[in-house]
């Protein structure tokens, strides 16, 4: 049975409004795209409310290496801390939403977290809001928060997907009660993907001219909603905490090869920066000069160092392609590391195993000096 719900206007006039469905699946997907408040992030997580920038919609996904979109995602959006959402969007009339659609998002999990790479995401980014004819580099700085740095939330969306930290939302003018319980159980199973339900029901005046949408998140419990919850908090890594962690997970010889790459930054001034990975440490030696900062690589305790060509694709000499493929191929002249060709605007990581043979972190090193005196003749 339908309800109503009952608005009063500013002369006093009672409107009565009828609960309507939406006339198609494709206007629930274009009202989520324009107000993504309608994912009811408040609800998500009270305590900290969750903001949601889309990044793209009807999402390409892969199933396997290299391979074209084999699904089309309805929607996917980043929330402040960077943890992919995952949307997929039904109507109550359409008989998937029973129990087909959970196969079908899960499909979309599994694979996303594997066939996704990073950069893939970010150009997503820039053709949707270039398509609504907005500046993706203006969209993005108005929804962090001023202190954030555009690079590092990337890089964070990285490792979320890396960690297999997602949010799944299942969204619809009802949720049918087979959903909720599935997704009451898959959201006590999964950590530290995240899976929940939306129910955004439609009010719809007599006239037709007013029109109301009250979103609730469903299939969510106050115990699962607590714990995760507290999970999503970042933590500032110093150096420390750095190699404690570097230390527990990897052999010493590697540890040794961090601690050689910290002291060379130091040693030639650089600025350091430390990571807010939840759970891999992380630090960045950024080159400062007048008019620009060169960040170059990143050193993680899960024991890889990571060249960073794709923040270098505006900076001095190495905005040009030849001057990234010098780079590559001084790095590729150390024994064992072999960079791809393609990788000249992506970020490809070396082992710090390899960087733990023989003299390897020396002549690692020494690459990066002549990148730091051709980085000032720029």
């Amino acid at each position: 049975m339908n309800r109503k719900i009952f608005h009063i206007q500013k002369d006093g006039l009672l409107v009565d409004m009828q609960e309507r469905t939406y006339g198609t699946e494709a206007d629930l997907q274009n009202l989520l795209a324009r107000f993504p408040d309608l994912l009811a992030g408040d609800q998500i997580d009270p305590a900290k409310p969750r903001k949601l920038l889309l990044i793209s919609s009807e999402t390409g996904l892969p199933s396997e290496e290299g391979g074209t979109g084999r699904w089309a995602i309805d929607h996917l959006f980043l929330d402040q801390d960077a943890i992919p959402t995952i949307v997929e969007v039904k109507r109550s009339s359409d008989t998937r939403i029973r129990r087909g659609v959970v196969g079908q998002m899960l499909d979309y999990a599994a694979n996303a977290v594997v066939y996704w790479p990073i950069e893939t995401l970010q150009d997503e980014f820039r053709q949707q809001c270039r398509q609504r004819g907005v500046d993706p580099d203006r969209e993005l700085a108005n929804f962090l928060e001023q202190e954030q740095d555009p690079d590092v939330f990337w890089q964070q969306a990285k490792t979320n997907l890396q960690a297999g930290k997602v949010r799944l939302l299942f969204v619809a003018d009802e949720i049918p009660p087979e959903l909720r319980r599935i997704v009451e159980f898959l959201n006590r199973q999964m950590d530290p993907a995240e899976v929940l339900a939306i129910e955004i029901k439609q009010y719809v005046g007599s006239d037709g001219q007013i029109r109301t949408l009250v979103p609730t998140v469903v299939g969510q419990t106050a115990e699962e909603q607590q714990r995760k919850s507290g999970s999503r908090t970042s933590r500032q890594w110093d150096e420390a905490s750095f190699f404690e962690a570097t230390a527990q997970g990897r052999p010493a010889a590697e540890v040794g090869v961090t601690r050689r790459i910290l002291a060379w930054a130091m040693e030639r001034r650089l600025r350091v920066w430390w990571g807010k990975g939840l759970q891999t440490g992380s630090f960045v030696p950024v080159l400062e000069l007048p008019g620009a900062s060169y960040q170059f690589l990143a050193v993680y305790s899960s024991g890889t160092v990571e060249i960073q060509f794709q923040y270098l694709l505006n900076r001095g000499l190495f905005a040009a392609e030849e001057k990234r493929q010098e780079l590559r191929t001084r790095l590729n002249a150390i024994s064992g590391v072999s960079i791809p060709a393609n990788a000249l605007a992506r970020r490809p990581s070396i082992p710090l195993a390899i960087l733990a043979r023989g003299q390897a972190t020396e002549e690692f090193l020494a690459v990066f000096d002549w990148f730091i005196q051709e980085a000032q003749k720029g």
